[in-house]
C-alpha cells in the first residue's frame, strides 16, 4: 500500500490552461474550470468547446422557460453521454465566483431569475477528470498552467481566444508560446 501525503492546496475554483504545445485533441488550447480537487482526484469542465447546440434543441423537455437557449459545451472526454448543467456567477459585491455544479433545470431557472445577467448557465456533455495524483503529475510536467478566474471570464468568447487571453496573463513566456504559429516552418 502506497503512503500518500495528504494534499493541502486544492485548485477547485481555478482554471487549468493547456500548455501551448499540448496536442491531445481533448485538451488542445482548453480552458478547464476545476470544480473539485482533493486527494481523490480532480473534476472540471472545458469552458471553450461550444457544440453549437442548445438544451431546447437537445431535448424538447428543456424547451420551456429560460433554459431552452442554454448553450451546450463539450465538457471533456469523461462520460460524454451525460449532461451536466452548471451555473457560473461572478459578483461585483466582493463575493467573487460562485459555481453551481450539476444542478437540476429548475435550479438553473431559479438562478436566472435571482441573478439575471450576473449568472451564466451552461450545459456540458461530459466532463474532465483526473485520478488521485494524476493532475499533480501533469502539473509537475508543465502540461497545465493554473490561473485565477479573471473577472471578465463570462464576457469572453468561448473559443480559442478565451484560452489565448487567459494564458497570456499567466506569464510572458506562456504568452509568447501561445502567440507562436502552429507550424513556424510554413512562414
Amino acid at each position: 500500500m502506497q503512503n500518500r501525503q495528504p494534499q493541502t492546496d486544492s485548485l477547485a475554483g481555478s482554471l487549468l490552461l493547456a500548455h501551448p504545445a499540448m496536442q491531445d485533441p481533448n485538451f488542445r488550447r482548453a480552458v478547464v474550470l476545476l470544480s473539485a480537487h482533493d486527494d481523490e482526484g480532480a473534476l472540471g469542465v472545458v469552458l471553450n468547446r461550444p457544440m453549437e447546440k442548445s438544451l431546447g434543441e437537445l431535448d424538447e423537455s428543456f424547451d420551456v422557460g429560460n433554459i431552452s437557449g442554454v448553450p451546450i459545451y463539450a465538457g471533456g472526454p469523461v462520460q460524454t453521454d451525460r449532461l451536466l448543467i452548471c451555473g457560473i456567477s461572478m459578483h461585483d459585491d466582493g463575493e467573487g465566483l460562485r459555481l453551481h455544479f450539476g444542478i437540476e433545470p429548475s435550479k438553473a431557472e431559479d438562478l436566472l431569475t435571482q441573478y439575471g445577467d450576473q449568472v451564466e448557465i451552461r450545459a456540458f456533455m461530459g466532463h474532465s477528470g483526473w485520478s488521485a495524483g494524476q493532475l499533480e503529475n501533469e502539473l509537475g510536467q508543465n502540461t497545465w498552467a493554473v490561473s485565477e478566474i479573471p473577472g471578465d471570464l463570462l464576457r469572453r468568447d468561448p473559443d480559442e481566444s478565451m484560452w489565448r487571453g487567459v494564458i497570456s496573463m499567466v506569464s510572458p513566456e506562456w504568452r509568447l508560446l501561445a502567440e507562436a504559429p502552429d507550424h513556424p516552418e510554413l512562414n
